[in-house]
């Protein structure tokens, strides 16, 4: 059983999960999806998530003393991430387990590797792969096209388990097909 606070503002989410527990002052933009057992907590600061962001499974997210949380546009924050009163620009990508700590910030375009953990006040320009402990920047790429790809591929997935569909159509195979050739 989830829960979904009086000061959470869901702006048409393409689907929550009904195992989220949202608390505090939460803003879930439209075209979100919110994934099985993702908690947010918001007592100090607000926690926003952008608008065709995924937040997946058991992912955590919290404000920190003097930071809130905040996810761009067309972001996806994958399994067990923790964002800690962090900034994640558009068009992101959080790999498995990562971990980012209060008043980081990730630029536009950029991946972070599965298990990094982006250190306290670390910046990072746009177009950068992160990874390591501490992380640090490994490559300078432009990831957007290939994050964006991945972010309306969640969404497509939360469309269709909104209305109790778990596995895509044969149409929708091939719609996939072209999202992630081009």
């Amino acid at each position: 059983m989830g829960h979904i606070g009086e000061h959470v503002t869901l702006d048409e989410p393409a689907f929550v999960h009904e195992s989220a527990l949202l608390y505090g002052k939460v803003h879930v933009g439209k075209g979100t999806s919110i994934w099985p057992h993702v908690v947010t907590r918001a007592e100090l600061f607000e926690i926003r998530i952008g608008p065709r962001s995924n937040i997946q499974d058991f992912v955590m997210i919290h404000v920190g003393m003097g930071t809130p949380t905040i996810v761009g546009e067309d972001c996806s924050i994958t399994h067990r991430v923790t964002l800690h009163g962090c900034e994640i620009g558009d068009r992101c990508l959080i790999g498995i387990g990562a971990t980012i700590m209060d008043g980081a910030k990730i630029g536009a375009n950029s991946i972070v590797a599965g298990h990094a953990i982006v250190s306290e006040g670390a910046v990072f320009p746009e177009n950068s792969v992160i990874a390591g402990v501490p992380a640090k920047v490994v490559a300078t790429r432009d990831c957007g096209a290939a994050n964006l790809a991945n972010a309306k591929f969640y969404e497509m997935n939360a469309r269709n388990f909104a209305q109790g569909q778990d596995v895509f159509s044969n149409d929708q195979l091939g719609d996939l097909g072209q999202l992630f050739k081009g």
